[in-house]
């Protein structure tokens, strides 16, 4: 369970980091940029903690990575969870579970 929650939150940082830089870029506040890039590389380190095969791991992280910014789109920026959206996310979802089973 440890390298998952290692994952969900790099993928939290990353989500995070990109909320940082949008903010940034809408307001013209540069603290948005410094705290995005600061967040953004601190996710570069956490996301390699586990010890697992790369594309294993970013396999994995791509599926968590997708969840968590589905919510922050949805319940910070005000985005609509469209079909596509949902039926492309199943289809990550599951493609993780195929990469995490499959020996």
């Amino acid at each position: 369970m440890g390298p998952f929650l290692i994952l969900l939150a790099a993928a939290c940082m990353e989500v995070g980091g990109d909320a940082l830089v949008r903010w940034g870029l809408k307001s013209g506040q540069l603290i948005g940029f410094l705290l995005g890039a600061v967040v953004l590389f601190t996710y570069g380190v956490v996301v390699n903690l586990p010890k697992w095969d790369f594309s294993q791991l970013l396999g994995v992280y791509i599926v968590l990575f997708f969840v968590v910014s589905q919510f922050t789109g949805y319940f910070i920026f005000h985005e609509p969870l469209t079909q596509g959206r949902l039926v492309g996310g199943l289809l990550v979802i599951a493609g993780g579970a195929v990469m995490m089973a499959w020996k």
